[in-house]
């Protein structure tokens, strides 16, 4: 437990950008908690985790880390940077050291996701060229939004950053999870991370898990929700509560 109030780090996931987290945000904000929605830059496991320990790592005093989806992963990892004190996972992967999501989101009889991917090519610093991912808009509201409306999925479709294909196939590093305290929020009806795989993770994980109706954008469908696990974590990382 610190002394202060931590700072919010929300790291969105694949295929979004900060903006996923506007309603959070939001909500936040009205309670007097100071939030940051980095840009994760989505290349793999080891950039991203050490892109995001450094912003981690310039914030003064402690970090409540969220994650959602891949983000999860990324937190894991960056996780471990010294002023963090916590892990909140939104809809998101937990891993093991060692583990890839490809394989693990593999292992998922929720998940729809791999059939809705359109591989693409951009080029890599050597030359040449490396494959990124997005999402089929035709796909996206049955995979990624199914709980919102055809305006927002279709939005969501249209700005979507795509992630590199390497994400997926990259071992994660020592999990933050096996030494800091962690909260999950698993949406019962993911199609994407996989609802089965995200609760499995936040078991292993020991994490304090809250179900909710919703799919994998829980955080842009139901931020009341979400924000109520966040300040859950905001407190029990804090001498005084929120709001005291």
């Amino acid at each position: 437990m610190s002394e202060a109030t931590p700072t919010v780090v929300l790291v969105h996931g694949a295929f979004a950008d900060g903006s996923s987290w506007s309603g959070v945000i939001e909500r936040l904000q009205t309670k007097g908690i100071t939030v940051i929605a980095p840009a994760n830059p989505l290349r793999g496991i080891s950039f991203d985790s050490t892109y995001i320990a450094s912003v981690i790592e310039q914030i003064e005093g402690p970090v409540l880390a969220v994650g959602h989806s891949y983000g999860g992963a990324v937190i894991s990892n960056a996780g471990n940077t010294k002023n963090v004190v916590g892990l909140v996972y939104v809809a998101a992967f937990a891993p093991d050291e060692g583990e890839t999501l490809g394989a693990v989101e593999g292992s998922s009889k929720d998940s729809v996701l791999s059939s809705a991917l359109v591989p693409r090519q951009y080029p890599s610093a050597n030359g040449g060229t490396a494959t990124e991912l997005y999402i089929d808009p035709a796909k996206a509201r049955d995979a990624f939004a199914g709980d919102l409306s055809d305006q927002q999925a279709g939005l969501i479709a249209a700005t979507q950053r795509p992630v590199a294909d390497a994400a997926f196939g990259e071992p994660n590093g020592q999990p933050a999870w096996k030494h800091l305290p962690s909260w999950a929020v698993v949406a019962t009806g993911d199609k994407a991370a996989g609802t089965d795989v995200v609760r499995s993770m936040a078991e292993r994980a020991g994490a304090k898990i809250t179900e909710i109706e919703g799919s994998h954008l829980i955080m842009v469908s139901q931020p009341d929700a979400v924000t109520n696990v966040i300040l859950e974590a905001v407190a029990a990382t804090t001498a005084v509560p929120v709001g005291a």
